[in-house]
């Protein structure tokens, strides 16, 4: 066996690009990468502090009002449960939950060696199978459509092999929708865990928020993360919910291996996921930005439409530039506007770039005056 060989950070390429919109009066606008700007509830802020929860050990599974937090939240979004607080579990964020999962449930079914995961997506996905050893197995997305997992392209002899189907929606990048009750029941037809990434879901623009924990909590997991949601990427706070066994064996492994969230942020994750108030100012600032920024992009010659979800433009490149690479780096030469290239999220996206719309509207308007006219 050969050695593992670590890959590029995705990212590292794209802040090179930030150099050239640096050059411009007013700096580099970067919306690049999905990282929140605004400020999170004072009630939050104040919970960070005031906990008293410094100096002992956190509990790894979250501490009860975390978890009741989840539950009740659960259960007033999405209509589920109420989950009993045992099916909840704590997390260090989400990013570090996604890249673990195929390592920990390979110690559980050992003789399984494949992770399935959407074929333009999150990298970390990919990733996290890479740093398990396993096998990453692209599904391709719904016919037509921007999201969901086309569950009927999975080769049977991929499906036989597959530890973990992931599922994403609200979709990170192209803001599509998927049919996770279908995906739900492919996997319990098979034995195969279906892990419903759902850190959008605040942020759904068709219709209301979903949960793949609608569908039943048998053979599923949802999981959340307060980053988007409540601005609280720093934070480092999530939790996953769902089919009893596999939350308790997760919650077990994490606690051998001594993961846990620190308490002020279990006190902080509490106090955010009772507040629906300030998501709900989240929801008009990112739904005025992505409007704002769709038009200036659309009036600049690279028509684009909104999501379904999220807060990202997926932009086609029109066919004035190469690649998705030399449109980035020209509107970031004549923009100052800091985006990502569609292939970082797979080789399906090569022709889109994703603009995150995580900066400020005075930030937005810069962009717009910079870009004028048509190009």
């Amino acid at each position: 066996m050969s050695a593992f060989e670590l890959p590029p950070y995705p990212y590292d390429r794209v802040a090179a690009l930030g150099k050239l919109a640096d050059g411009l009066p007013g700096g580099v606008v970067d919306c690049s990468v999905g990282t929140p700007c605004d400020p999170p509830p004072d009630s939050v802020v104040a919970a960070l502090s005031s906990s008293g929860s410094e100096r002992g050990y956190p509990a790894s599974a979250g501490s009860p009002a975390l978890r009741g937090a989840a539950v009740d939240w659960l259960e007033r979004r999405f209509g589920v449960g109420p989950v009993p607080a045992e099916s909840v579990a704590a997390c260090v964020g989400t990013k570090e939950f996604v890249a673990s999962v195929p390592h920990f449930l390979r110690l559980r079914a050992p003789a399984r060696d494949t992770v399935l995961y959407p074929a333009v997506s999150y990298p970390t996905y990919a990733m996290g199978a890479a740093l398990a050893g396993c096998r990453a197995v692209a599904v391709p997305p719904l016919p037509g459509r921007l999201g969901g997992l086309d569950v009927g392209a999975i080769d049977e002899s991929d499906a036989a092999r597959a530890l973990v189907l992931w599922s994403n929606s609200p979709a990170n990048p192209t803001g599509g929708l998927g049919d996770m009750g279908a995906e739900a029941a492919w996997g319990r037809d098979r034995g195969i865990p279906v892990f419903s990434d759902e850190c959008y879901a605040e942020f759904t623009w068709a219709g209301p928020p979903r949960s793949i924990l609608q569908s039943g909590v048998e053979g599923v997991v949802a999981v959340h993360s307060l980053s988007k949601r409540s601005n609280l990427a720093g934070v480092r706070v999530g939790f996953f919910a769902g089919d009893p066994a596999l939350v308790e064996f997760l919650r077990g492994v994490r606690q051998h291996a001594g993961l846990m969230v620190p308490g002020p942020a279990q006190a902080a994750g509490a106090v955010a996921l009772a507040d629906d108030e300030h998501v709900a100012r989240q929801r008009a600032r990112y739904l005025e930005r992505l409007t704002f920024l769709a038009g200036v992009l659309t009036r600049a010659g690279c028509p684009v439409a909104l999501p379904d979800g999220g807060f990202y433009l997926w932009v086609p490149v029109p066919e004035e530039w190469a690649d998705a690479w030399s449109m980035a780096e020209d509107l970031a030469r004549r923009a100052g506007l800091l985006v990502s290239p569609g292939d970082l999220y797979g080789k399906g996206g090569a022709g889109f770039v994703r603009v995150a719309v995580v900066q400020p509207m005075e930030r937005l308007e810069l962009v717009a005056e910079r870009l004028g006219g048509s190009r």
